[in-house]
């Protein structure tokens, strides 16, 4: 039986039954002789064990040196949580935590029937669980009786502030008697939490659960790049080469969570989706069937999947790249739970790199850069897990004996062999063929201690590019080409990243692009043959390198007068440095006797006696 100071026996037997053979750094903490009877504030993270951790912290004060409870009246405890799935999640353990103490847990929560639970309140119970709103109804409805209170949890504080249920929060907390013992735990303790718990709690402990960091051990971060089309087809790629038992793929939106889903089930998957849109007996469905096995891909949104727990969770996959690195703890934090390995994968196109490289940094995770599983690795992985199939480890039995060996002698070993591998292959979907992306290295490094010591980007000139196939694009400076959406496109289209593209000379009528020779062939490819990026914009190869000195030249027409901003040179001359146009608040122009002096009267120009002013050659054009 586990020994820890301060744990209620009882308790020590449950977790003991349970399979626990040592507690976790926040359940230890909570423990502490130093915190006794007093309120405290706890920073934990995701899957470290929290919702044991106020079990063991409640039953002193519940049980007052009890062995069991008493018949039950009011509630003792009021544990409150953001979701609906969370709530009944922690009644579930909660209920096997103090099964050896006779207490009668209940649970309150949005999309249940209300008028079962209020007889259920009636009958009496020790420990009540509830979402915000569903709490609040109950209270106001006279059907909670907070008089018998003496503690109340917040579980997932941050959560519960971040989806706007601070004003429930303190309708519950006003409710509730003044003396009361008050624990708050949350991943994160921002200022609203602090204001809350300053407001609600009496001189608080402050626990920080030391080597929380741990829970990070057990899942491998892989940040794939890949090309903005295949986003999808990269999805598809991972969810086949891992073949996790569960698999929950994150989206930001519905919309999202809808069309993957509708993919996926077109693809043979099997899958469900978790939306604010379901109601609670639907999400009480797919949950079990995910539970079950009868469905193995679940895709969700981040605020229908908080609390969810999925005793098989091995893969997450963001799809859409979470908003902060508290969403990504969150989301990552539903695998590599009570010691099980899990992986979170990140789905990184190519222009959301460097915010990905920001991302993990600022939530202190290290992860591994790849190339999505190619068509090819699935494939193999296929194989590799055919012949570890432990199957072919079991004997012979004698009811088939019989037949085997009629099928050996039909068709032959070779024969039944291929057979057998082609079921295999065919009950599984048919991975997606990528386009290749060129790989990313992260461009900063943190050292300990101090600020990032170097930044590995791209220089301004690329006179070092190396082999490379110079390109024309139908656009130039008459048509406002500009390098800031010019390269987008060509990433974009020509499913390439920017690395690979080297100088760009603009022209009038054209534009000269550099591109990396080992990349020509799948550049020309991803644009397809017509050769076009967008609309009208063609894309040409060009045989070695392009003529600057006279491309976009345009011969002068004495007759015609020049267009105003269009007016034609000769590329031979000096280039003007500015070009004409209309005044502004912001441009204005010197005034006719410093830009001009002979400009107030017609005529020769007059000179001072050092003569003619001496005009400065033109610095060269930025490119």
């Amino acid at each position: 039986m586990i020994k820890v100071d301060g744990i209620v026996p009882a308790l020590a037997k449950a977790l003991e039954k349970r399979g626990y053979s040592e507690l976790t750094p926040v359940q230890k903490a909570v423990l502490a002789p130093e915190l006794g009877q007093a309120d405290a504030l706890v920073s934990a993270q995701t899957g470290s064990g929290k919702t044991v951790a106020f079990g063991l912290a409640l039953a002193p004060t519940l049980l007052d040196g009890a062995e069991r409870f008493s018949q039950a009246a009011a509630p003792l405890a009021l544990a409150v949580a953001p979701t609906r799935e969370l709530a009944l999640q922690v009644t579930r353990e909660l209920e096997w935590l103090y099964e050896l103490t006779g207490a009668t847990v209940a649970s309150c929560v949005g999309g249940m029937d209300m008028r079962s639970e209020r007889r259920v309140l009636e009958r009496g119970a020790h420990i009540v669980v509830g979402t915000p709103g569903r709490l609040r109804d109950h209270i106001t409805r006279h059907s909670l009786d907070m008089s018998a209170l003496k503690a109340v949890v917040l579980d997932e504080a941050d959560e519960m502030l971040d989806l706007g249920f601070r004003e429930d929060l303190e309708f519950i907390l006003d409710a509730a008697p003044a003396e009361r013992r008050t624990l708050m735990f949350s991943a994160t303790v921002p200022r609203s939490i602090a204001t809350l718990a300053q407001g609600y709690q009496r001189n608080a402990v402050r626990i920080s659960a030391a080597g929380e960091e741990k829970q990070h051990l057990d899942i491998e971060y892989r940040a794939l790049s890949v090309a903005h089309p295949d986003r999808e087809n990269a999805i598809i790629n991972v969810l086949r080469y891992y073949e996790a038992k569960n698999a929950l793929v994150f989206c930001n939106t519905r919309a999202a969570v809808n069309h993957l889903t509708a993919r996926f089930n077109n693809r043979n998957f099997s899958v469900v989706a978790l939306s604010g849109e379901l109601s609670q007996n639907e999400r009480s469905h797919a949950l079990q069937a995910m539970r079950d096995g009868r469905a193995k891909v679940c895709i969700a949104t981040d605020v229908a999947a908080r609390g969810i727990d999925l005793p098989n969770l091995e893969l997450v996959v963001h799809a859409d790249l979470p908003t902060n690195p508290e969403t990504l703890l969150h989301r990552s934090g539903r695998t590599g739970r009570a010691g099980r390995k899990g992986v979170s994968a990140l789905i990184v196109p190519n222009s959301a790199r460097k915010r990905t490289e920001r991302l993990l940094q600022n939530a202190g995770l290290k992860a591994t850069w790849a190339a999505p599983p190619s068509a090819d690795d699935v494939l193999r992985r296929d194989d590799e897990r055919i012949l570890a199939d432990p199957t072919f480890s079991e004997p012979l039995k004698d009811d088939e004996r019989g037949f085997v060996g009629e099928l050996l002698e039909r068709h032959g070993a070779e024969q039944v062999a291929a057979a057998f591998v082609r079921l295999c292959r065919g009950s599984r979907s048919a991975p997606e063929d990528l386009m290749d992306v060129a790989p990313f290295t992260p461009s900063r490094e943190k050292l300990a201690g101090e600020k990032f010591a170097h930044r590995d980007e791209a220089p301004s000139r690329r006179d070092d590019f190396g082999d490379s196939v110079w390109f024309s694009v139908s656009v130039g400076r008459r048509q406002n080409a500009e390098p800031r959406w010019l390269i987008p496109m060509l990433c974009r289209t020509g499913g390439i990243s920017k690395r690979e593209i080297g100088a760009i000379k603009m022209q009038q009528e054209e534009t000269f692009v550099q591109i990396a020779a080992d990349w020509t062939d799948r550049f020309l490819a991803a644009i397809g043959p017509d050769r076009k990026l967008q609309d009208n914009i063609r894309v040409k190869r060009l045989e070695g390198t392009p003529d600057l000195s006279r491309a976009g030249y345009q011969p002068p027409q004495p007759d015609k007068k020049p267009h105003r901003g269009k007016r034609p040179f000769d590329q031979d001359a000096p280039k003007p440095k500015f070009e004409k146009r209309a005044p502004s608040a912001d441009h204005r122009p010197a005034a006719a006797s410093e830009a001009t002096p002979w400009a107030k009267k017609p005529g020769k120009p007059k000179f001072d006696k050092a003569g003619p002013p001496k005009h400065k050659k033109p610095k060269k054009r930025p490119e």
